[in-house]
């Protein structure tokens, strides 16, 4: 009987035990399993703390693995002792490792009374550490993408809010000429800008009747070369002028709503071809604003309110350039407004409301760009003595650009200048003297030229006022047969008989350099 129940009591206590050693058993399986799949939400959060794909760098921390094998693509691996820890110091920039070694699941403890696990127990790490690797390179994988994308859904800054210097070329389009040889060549100087002079008088001759043809041939070309247009209207015709107005000499529209229509018109015909419009040109004098009423700085502006109110309307990212004045020492105020107090005039009649660039020229006369008009050197040689003789800031590019930006800043602007033409006239290779008037025309060298030409952009890009710079000229030398009496063609950089001047390959050099 006692040993019956000795038997029994063996069973009971081999039975419990048995049931405690299962339960262990499951214990450890469960906490393993737990422990595995709460490694992989951690990796997903150390996803979380990749920073800079670019420069390749990431730091990830891992407690309460043990390393077994190492990463395949990582450059450096730091495994410490207790508690274990793995430190991944640096990430390859072209992917991410394949986290296996770090997240491997802790080995199982053996049971007691050499038992040994079942199937069921056993734990296949192999499985986890794939699904945990897995889990990691997806979420970074996303969060790369995601990246891209933003990069690549950032939109191109509009014309009128990329305020950084830009260089261009005046280039003419006519009739009979092809805008793909010219836009060539503007392609080959790496220019950003063209500037167009659109002549209303010619394009609409008659209410609603339009000719096209030679605008459309130039703004398509720049188009398909992905080249800025910089459209200056000008010019109104006879049918639009103010009755009883002298006719022989340009001059503004009876009503500046149809200068603005014609202007819509323009646009409308080339939506996202035109990036800037210079509304009008050197204003201050009559011979380009013949009026009933004369040369009146507040009418200017009255046009290039409405102007400016249509062009906006039409596409706000295009920059309204404000009709560039001609300096001129000389104020009768009846055939000629002095260039700073015609400025002045329009700053007072509310003209920095209605432009986003202030439009400015300058040919350069016979003076280098390096000096300030009381700062010019007496040069004996030259033929043309204004300069030298009587001084005045109107000779010299320097000094005229400086004293619009004071003027504009005094008066509470943030315009910038464009600068729609500049340039530095020669004859050295037309073989004739210039014309009455342009005399300073054959002081100057080639080389001069060449020489002057860079060191006015230099200038320009340095000053930090200019936003678009538009050289004078491309091809008025071959469009007009290299006739010296054209006073243009002393400007072309496309010399007599289609020699390249030297300001060609210095302009070529310079954008090589600045691109």
């Amino acid at each position: 009987m006692g040993q019956q129940k000795n038997a029994k009591s063996q069973v009971r206590n081999f039975v419990l035990i048995w049931t405690l050693v299962t339960l262990m058993m499951g214990a450890c399986t469960f906490a393993a399993i737990y422990s595995a799949y709460g490694l992989l939400i951690e990796g997903e959060q150390i996803g979380d703390t990749v920073n800079n794909r670019d420069a390749g760098i990431v730091n990830v921390s891992i407690n309460n693995a043990v390393a077994t094998r190492a990463f395949p693509t990582r450059s450096s691996v730091a495994v410490a002792a207790a508690p274990q820890q793995v430190q991944v110091d640096q990430v390859e920039g072209e992917g991410l490792v394949e986290a296996d070694a770090a997240l491997l699941l802790p080995t199982s403890t053996p049971s007691s009374n050499n038992d040994t696990e079942t199937e069921a127990d056993a734990v296949d790490q192999d499985d986890v550490i794939a699904d945990i690797a897995e889990g990691f390179e997806a979420q970074v994988a996303t969060q790369q993408a995601q990246a891209e994308a933003a990069t690549q859904s950032e939109p191109t800054p509009l014309p009128v809010n990329n305020t950084d210097f830009q260089l261009g070329i005046q280039v003419q389009s006519t009739f009979d000429s092809d805008a793909n040889l010219w836009l060539g060549e503007v392609e080959k100087l790496g220019m950003d800008w063209i500037k167009m002079q659109v002549r209303w008088e010619i394009i609409e001759p008659q209410p609603g009747e339009y000719v096209w043809d030679a605008v459309d041939r130039g703004i398509n070309a720049a188009a398909e070369r992905d080249i800025k247009v910089l459209a200056s209207v000008v010019t109104a015709p006879d049918w639009a002028r103010e009755p009883g107005v002298d006719l022989s000499q340009h001059g503004p529209p009876a009503d500046p709503q149809v200068f603005a229509d014609f202007i819509a018109q323009l646009l409308e015909r080339h939506p996202g071809k035109i990036h800037a419009v210079e509304v009008w040109n050197e204003q201050n004098l009559d011979r380009e604003w013949t009026s009933v009423r004369g040369i009146v700085p507040a009418d200017y502006v009255d046009m290039l309110r409405v102007s400016y109110q249509t062009i906006k309307d039409i596409d706000p990212g295009i920059v309204v350039i404000s009709g560039a004045l001609s300096p001129t020492g000389v104020d009768n105020r009846v055939t000629v407004w002095n260039d700073f107090a015609h400025l002045e005039a329009m700053i007072a009649a509310g003209m920095l409301n209605y432009t986003d660039c202030v439009g400015a020229h300058h040919n350069g006369i016979n003076v280098s760009p390096n000096v300030t008009w009381d700062q010019v050197p007496n040069d004996p040689t030259a033929t043309f003595r204004g300069p030298f003789d009587n001084p005045h800031p109107s000779w010299s590019f320097r000094s005229t650009l400086i004293g619009y930006d004071f003027r504009i800043k005094q008066a509470g602007g943030d315009q910038k200048l464009c600068v729609t033409e500049f340039g530095w006239a020669s004859t050295e290779d037309l073989g004739a003297p210039p014309r009455a008037g342009f005399e300073f025309a054959s002081d100057n060298s080639l080389a001069e030229q060449a020489e002057w030409t860079i060191d006015a952009i230099n200038f320009m890009q340095e000053s930090d006022f200019v936003q678009i710079a538009t050289l004078w000229n491309l091809n008025y030398g071959p469009l007009a047969g290299w006739n010296p009496d054209n006073d243009n063609v002393a400007y072309s950089i496309i010399g007599n008989n289609w020699n390249f001047r030297p300001v060609y390959s210095e302009l070529q050099a310079w954008t090589d350099e600045n691109s």
